[in-house]
């Protein structure tokens, strides 16, 4: 009644509210695998600390840098509408926060509710920098599933011996692929099949009949991840902070930078079993990986008054779930393939369905030549290199933002990126001889509205390979992909513009291409790369500008007073 009485209230409660966190960016000592080494962490938390908003909720995150490296977060899948400020890629949106100074992220989360995640957005800091940020629906809003019993975030992750400034940074210097990490991990625990951990073991401790909404979180540095409970049918709900069309699997797939939530369901009866949770690899590049698998254990709780509450946990059978082969590529795609928009009114799957400008990427490996008077340990005494329609990034020194807002482009980057490559060639057949990339500090302009429909065609120069090309400040429709190369008079025919499935993250099929639409409604400067974080390192990357509208509301809001300073 109070609401009918008082509309601005109910405005009020619509709007969301502000959200206040900080995170102090400080060392930590961590032990795992039996090996103790200071790592970065947000409050001295391994993984970092959960941030949790409303649909239509402000944040504001107050970063302060308490340690020697430069550091920024990036909020990842947040579409950060005129807010690209507070996206967070070193160099792309702003000066790193150097030490001794803070800078408070702020924003609004606009049309999104689902699971995303933050982290670091710099090097590889983001092996031990990241978290869970989950999304609710606005009060009173269910959602469009079973409401869960309990909601429980699941982040997988690596853990390295070694320092990961010290592996990228080697690897760069000798040209070479990086060292592996030691152990994946579920929640920073790397579990019972790694050398002395299984007391650092993630546990899911379940009731009988009830449902269980995990939040699946890939934080890995550089490797997509089948996951699956052994004896248990998982409904997939959620993909990338997205509600689909609900389908049951027993594993799934999950490329770094992707979300996935799904109900568990669990046994009707105490089963007088343990089973486990795993995660390992998916390998399509020819590169070394860590092949190891991270495991949890699913319990379930003793009923009290039941002739099993003498039996010990830790004695009855533990079943093992079957992942698919390491390069199980078929299954890669028949999962991917299920995935659809919910497409309800409700939640309608708002698809370009006219196309203003076409581009056409190719994505893959290629080479760089080597420094004088040194030896390289890429192909025939290369430097590996990668990039974009042969255009290996080449970062700035200068936050091109920064540059884009106050017309100081000139010397910091080139509006030239080729829409299409400029040698075509038989991208997945035979190789050319020549693999050299070239480099530079290109971008593409749009303007405000303009729909795009962008297809990127992965290459077999040095070797097929999937790449889960992850765009900042926008959701995308995936709307067609395929294996071989892409073919502009046929392919068209076959793509969804009805449910095609939405996200911030895509794999790229190896030996493959994807199609994908997005409308150019956020003005600012927008980072695009792959997010296997050596692939980055080596220049899969490059940035759209989008410029403002016309309308107040379609402009880029001024910087803040705090931005930090190159």
């Amino acid at each position: 009644m109070a609401l009918c009485l008082l509309p601005e209230l109910a405005l009020a409660q619509d709007s969301g509210i502000t959200r206040h966190y900080k995170f102090d960016i400080k060392l930590q000592n961590v032990t795992r695998l039996c090996h103790t080494k200071s790592i970065l962490t947000v409050n001295g938390q391994f993984p970092g600390p959960r941030i949790v908003a409303r649909e239509g909720d402000r944040l504001l995150i107050k970063v302060v840098n308490h340690v020697q490296n430069n550091i920024s977060i990036h909020w990842h899948g947040i579409r950060q509408l005129r807010s690209g400020w507070a996206d967070g890629p070193a160099y792309v949106t702003q000066c790193p926060i150097q030490t001794g100074q803070s800078y408070v992220y702020n924003f609004t989360v606009v049309g999104q509710r689902g699971t995303l995640f933050w982290h670091a957005h710099i090097s590889w800091l983001r092996s031990t920098l990241y978290g869970p940020l989950i999304i609710l629906p606005k009060r009173n809003v269910p959602y469009p599933f079973e409401k869960p019993y309990k909601e429980v975030p699941i982040i997988f992750g690596e853990w390295w011996n070694a320092d990961t400034e010290a592996v990228i940074s080697q690897a760069l210097q000798t040209g070479g692929g990086p060292n592996v990490s030691d152990a994946y991990t579920i929640n920073g625990l790397p579990g019972p099949l790694y050398n002395c951990s299984a007391e650092d073991t993630f546990k899911l401790r379940v009731k009988a009949s009830k449902t269980y909404l995990l939040r699946l979180i890939n934080a890995a540095l550089n490797d997509e991840l089948f996951f699956s409970i052994a004896n248990h049918t998982l409904t997939v709900v959620d993909a990338d902070a997205i509600y689909v069309k609900p389908f049951e699997t027993d594993t799934l797939l999950i490329a770094p930078g992707q979300t996935t939530n799904v109900l568990l369901k669990a046994k009707p009866h105490f089963p007088n079993a343990a089973f486990l949770i795993t995660a390992r690899p998916y390998v399509t590049g020819l590169g070394t990986f860590d092949n190891s698998t991270v495991a949890g254990i699913l319990e379930y709780e003793l009923p009290s008054a039941s002739p099993h509450s003498t039996v010990s946990i830790k004695k009855l059978p533990l079943f093992k779930p079957t992942l698919p082969p390491l390069n199980d590529t078929s299954f890669a795609t028949n999962f991917t393939n299920r995935l659809r928009s919910l497409a309800s009114p409700q939640f309608p799957a708002n698809v370009p369905q006219k196309v203003d400008r076409h581009f056409f990427f190719t994505v893959g490996l290629g080479t760089s030549p080597c420094d004088q008077n040194q030896t390289c340990q890429g192909p025939n005494g290369t430097k590996f290199a990668a990039s974009v329609n042969n255009v290996s990034f080449a970062s700035s020194t200068t936050a091109l933002l920064q540059a884009h807002f106050f017309g100081q482009s000139n010397g910091v980057y080139n509006p030239n990126f080729p829409i299409t490559p400029i040698i075509p060639f038989n991208y997945t057949g035979t190789p050319p001889n020549n693999t050299l990339v070239s480099n530079g500090t290109k971008v593409v302009v749009l303007p405000f509205n303009t729909s795009v429909e962008l297809v990127m065609q992965d290459t077999s120069i040095l070797g097929a390979e999937s790449h889960p090309l992850h765009l900042h400040g926008f959701n995308f429709f995936v709307v067609g992909q395929g294996f071989g190369n892409y073919d502009p008079n046929k392919d068209p025919a076959n793509f969804n513009l009805v449910d095609p499935i939405e996200r911030n993250t895509v794999g790229v099929p190896s030996g493959g291409w994807v199609a994908i639409r997005f409308l150019a409604d956020n003005p600012g400067v927008w980072f695009m790369h792959c997010h296997l974080e050596i692939h980055t390192s080596w220049g899969l990357k490059m940035a759209w500008v989008v410029l403002d509208g016309k309308l107040p509301n379609q402009k880029l809001l001024p910087p803040p007073a705090d931005l930090p300073k190159c």
